[in-house]
């Protein structure tokens, strides 16, 4: 070897050397999650690789797989193809290092290149992450230098075995779908990391500002970057500012709580919701000195009600409020082609525009006002002459209206009583009128553009002896293709990628509005020599380029190709010019039609919740499966944490499909969030939900069941309105379904609603569905409901204490329940919610309770119980507002309820103090004068706590507050 070489080894196991200590001076500081970056960075600068990527084994039987939980050089969604890798690849050198248990470096595609299409190939050098005993994972670096050198082999290897000794050590915890990221016995840190509120503090006088680490976390700022009052300003919307900051002046003249909801824009570019809360501190002089508060996100709790807006301002249909002076108060983008721009018509009457012009509308809508009745009447708008079905619905404030155009509807049902008549009389009408009349009887029965394509590939090809179908249409500047028959996928993307610049064929007979019939091979040549490349993906000598043509617009184009050179006569010319004319209308409605099928589902979607929230009493999985009709549906599910570790389960079926059961769903849900924060027994939230369906009118019917489960005691509240009943699979694998005979669906219903109450062991999974699962045309309720049972017994609950292995199996479990009662490929008439929770017990040394004297000692009492319990949680930092928040909470039931009093206390994800009495008085915050010796408890109590609420018992009422844990 020659001493450049010689050197050059030596420079290579330096530089590794000091990467390997790197590492090591790291690890004592870093999570496991941020410890596998680093290692992936690291393998990736040694090998001067573009990505390094830590896989992680999971699963079990055939269905192992490698999952990927860390990455760096690429952003994760670059990476996709990476996400999962089955162990049992052949193919993948990943799968193959982690079976063969040795260093694998092989050839792979990551992707295409945009221009050509061509695939982009690059080395993926693997090292497998293995115990003595055990296969963990892999570790991975994808370069675009070549097979890695020796050293740069040994450097992984040696940063494989490191990454095995440190990961499974003690103080790491590792599952089957990847890596916790936070040590063991750190739940106090995880707690306080969930509850994300900060804290700030103002100076008055100087206008300096200070924030604690959360804070400036959720700013997504530096603690220098809002060290002064203006530079906190600067985060602030501009919109959101001046409401901000008159709640601020109010609370510094009142002394009151301020409280503010606004947007930042955060340094990154994102905006988020925040709510402030604050409260005025007076100096030595009696005058406001500084103010201090806390600080949260609320953009989560935003999402879903920014997004029904979103989805209602551009929903198809036409949507308006009004107040209850028919001055309109909103107006959606279809609204607005009727009545006019929002920002010239909001605020003016209704019927100062096109409204007032429409013949007895306006007796029709006022009439129904006054009775409170919803009406549904139809009517010609005068400004476009087409017809439209309006909807109008009365509330407390006012009326909403829905608008939808009908006129196609009218068309369609005219033609087809029309098309009754005629086969009545001349019932071989289309055998008579030969293929024209079979063709325009396929096309007028034709929904979707699929539907469309179909027609033409059944219809014409076979008449005009065509090899291949093509149909285009115009959209956002190019031409897409919608439907083919007979083309290979290569030839399709290659038309996709075509811009529409008006020098090819389809551009032609688009521009133009006539047909082009070219017959062979050179002819195409001869017209179109630049793209003559397409003519060896087509695999096509002859083509017929028809325009599609509707409402006097090209909307695209229609392409029969041949497999053989062809010369087209006259009287093919003249048909096929026929046939174009008629598909053009039955295509352009059929697009329409998929354009509001896609917002429907859109809206839809975005009314279900994105994500279950995590929570310390139920680990939860939901499905939701539409039906292959094409109309959507009101299927919905939620999960709602409630106080003291209660947590509420819905799920609910509106009657019917379309849009409006969509939106309707939407309603029920946005209500059913909003009495849930009362904290009302089940029955008493269905009544709710009952009064709100009856508003609707006799048009909407829902299914609803609403359940409580209680983390303490384990009991489970439940009333349903003629919904399917839950099932319960206790821990030994039986299966039972409640016995509650249902009330009727909500807007059929008269209250009161009845509920029952079950007793759930630890480890018990509660199984909710909709009646799609179980009920279809081939299998009554019954049977459905048996079937479910069949499924669901003989899977006890595995001994386990990881929340990953019990969500784990509950996916599993929604899995087997859905592919064996609505096995893929079947036809399915109703959409289909699942929501399966496995329930868990707050701990019996978590929950303390007492019963307090009844008089002003309680007070005293209460301290002492607090003091002492939390001094046995090892939670002595918050002995002082604890005791504080028992004595304030027990001295106003002194002083305004009936005790004697009960006091109770629950660690959880926050530290839970809850006072009972036996009065059913609601306490409620008000402002105290400075001669006013009371009012001032309530307004401490909010202050101190991070949450705070009161619910009613069966003998009285429980205030309720939490504390964020400290940090450990």
């Amino acid at each position: 070897m020659t001493d450049r070489a010689t050197a050059g080894l030596e420079t290579a196991g330096l530089r590794q050397s000091r990467r390997l200590h790197m590492l090591r001076a790291l690890c004592a500081g870093l999570t496991a999650h941020e410890m596998l970056c680093c290692v992936a960075d690291q393998a990736m600068a040694e090998l001067g690789g573009f990505a390094g990527m830590v896989h992680w084994s999971g699963g079990q039987g055939g269905g192992r797989r490698l999952r990927l939980v860390a990455v760096s050089g690429l952003p994760r969604p670059a990476l996709q193809e990476w996400a999962e890798i089955a162990e049992d690849d052949i193919h993948s050198a990943l799968a193959i290092a982690f079976r063969d248990d040795g260093y694998v470096c092989m050839p792979a595609v990551c992707g295409v290149r945009p221009l050509d299409g061509e695939p982009v190939v690059a080395m993926v050098a693997a090292v497998p992450l293995a115990e003595s005993d055990a296969q963990l994972g892999t570790l991975s670096v994808l370069t675009a230098q070549g097979e890695p050198t020796p050293a740069q082999r040994t450097f992984l290897d040696q940063a494989a075995r490191w990454v095995v000794t440190h990961v499974s050590s003690p103080e790491w915890v590792v599952d089957r779908r990847g890596l916790h990221t936070q040590p063991v016995g750190s739940d106090l840190r995880m707690a306080l990391d969930a509850v994300q509120v900060g804290s700030w503090q103002w100076n008055i006088s100087t206008g300096d500002m200070s924030w604690d680490d959360v804070g400036l976390g959720l700013l997504g700022v530096s603690g220098a970057g809002v060290r002064r009052l203006g530079s906190w300003a600067d985060l602030v919307y501009p919109d959101d500012l001046p409401k901000v900051m008159a709640a601020v002046e109010e609370s510094l003249r009142t002394g009151d709580i301020y409280e503010a909801d606004y947007r930042i824009r955060r340094p990154d570019g994102t905006t988020r919701w925040m709510r402030s809360r604050g409260r005025p501190v007076p100096g030595d002089r009696g005058e406001p000195e500084r103010v201090v508060g806390t600080v949260w996100d609320t953009t989560e709790s935003r999402i879903a009600p920014q997004a029904v807006g979103d989805a209602m301002r551009y929903m198809g249909d036409a949507f308006l409020g009004v107040d209850r002076n028919w001055l309109i108060t909103f107006l959606s983008g279809a609204a607005e082609h009727l009545l006019g721009r929002a920002r010239d018509i909001v605020g003016r009457g209704l019927w100062e525009g096109p409204a007032g012009q429409v013949a007895g509308l306006e007796e029709r809508c006022r009439q129904a006002a006054a009775d409170n009745v919803p009406v549904a009447v139809d009517f010609r708008w005068p400004t476009d002459g087409r017809w439209y079905h309006m909807r109008l619905a009365p509330h407390p404030e006012g009326l909403t209206a829905y608008l939808t155009d009908v006129t196609d509807d009218r068309t369609r049902a005219a033609r087809r009583e029309a098309d009754r008549r005629a086969r009545a009389t001349w019932p071989d009408v289309a055998e008579q009128s030969g293929p024209i009349g079979a063709l325009a009887v396929a096309l007028s029965e034709a929904v979707t553009m699929q539907d469309v394509v179909d027609v033409l590939a059944g219809h014409v090809m076979p008449r005009f002896g065509s090899a291949g179908l093509l149909v285009q249409v115009v959209g956002e500047g190019r031409l897409h293709v919608v439907g083919a028959v007979g083309y290979s996928e290569d030839h399709i993307r290659s038309l996709e990628r075509l811009p529409l610049s008006g020098s090819g064929p389809v551009e032609e007979v688009t521009r133009t509005r006539k047909p082009r019939f070219i017959g062979s091979p050179a002819e195409w040549a001869a017209r179109y020599p630049w793209l003559a490349h397409l003519l060896g993906t087509s695999g096509k000598q002859a083509w017929a380029f028809l325009p599609v043509i509707a409402s006097g617009q090209p909307i695209g184009c229609c392409v029969l190709s041949y497999y053989e050179p062809r010369r087209f006569t006259r009287e093919e010319r003249e048909l096929l010019t026929v046939f174009s004319g008629m598909f053009a209308q039955a295509l352009s409605r059929a697009r329409l039609y998929d354009l509001e099928h896609a917002r429907a589902k859109t809206l839809q979607h975005a009314l279900l919740p994105r994500a279950l929230p995590s929570t310390p009493a139920l680990t939860t999985a939901a499905r939701y499966l539409p039906a292959s009709s094409t109309e959507v549906g009101g299927d919905w599910y939620d999960i709602i944490p409630l106080s003291a570790d209660r947590v509420a389960l819905v799920i609910g079926d509106v009657m019917g499909h379309g849009l409006a059961q969509a939106a309707t769903m939407g309603r029920l849900r946005t209500a059913v969030h909003t009495l849930a924060d009362l904290d009302l027994p089940p029955g008493e939230i269905l009544a709710h939900l009952n009064d709100l369906f009856t508003d609707l009118g006799d048009e909407f019917y829902a299914t609803c069941l609403y359940a409580v489960y209680d983390s303490v005691t384990g009991d489970c509240s439940i009333a349903r309105a003629g919904h399917p009943p839950p099932a319960v699979i206790l821990p030994d694998g039986s299966v039972s379904f409640s016995d509650l005979v249902p009330d009727p669906p909500l807007g059929a219903a008269e209250p009161p609603f009845t509920s029952v109450r079950i007793c759930l062991p630890e480890g018990s999974r509660l199984v909710l569905y909709t009646d799609g699962l179980v009920e279809s045309a081939s299998r009554d309720i019954d049977s459905g409901m048996a079937e479910l049972a069949r499924v669901l017994t003989g899977k006890p609950v595995r001994t386990t204490t990881a929340q990953g292995d019990s969500q784990a199996e509950l996916e599993q479990l929604c899995d087997a329940v859905t592919g064996t009662l609505l096995p893929a490929g079947r036809e399915t008439a109703d959409d289909t919610a699942l929501l399966v929770a496995y329930t868990h017990r707050l701990p019996p040394d978590a929950v303390a309770c007492w019963e307090l004297s009844d008089g002003p000692v309680a007070a005293g009492e209460a301290r002492t119980h607090v003091r002492e319990q939390l001094g046995v949680w090892a939670l002595d930092d918050l002995v002082m507002a604890a005791e504080l928040l028992a004595s304030e909470l027990v001295g106003n039931v002194v002083r305004h309820a009936k005790g004697p009093a009960r006091l109770r206390l629950l660690r959880s994800r926050t530290l839970v103090c809850e006072v009972s009495d036996r009065s059913a008085a609601t306490p409620r915050i008000r402002r105290a004068t400075d001669a006013d010796e009371g009012g001032r408890g309530l307004q401490l109590v909010a202050a101190l706590s991070q949450r705070w609420g009161t619910r009613y018992t069966s003998d009285g009422k429980c205030i309720w507050t939490e504390l964020p844990l400290p940090q450990a």
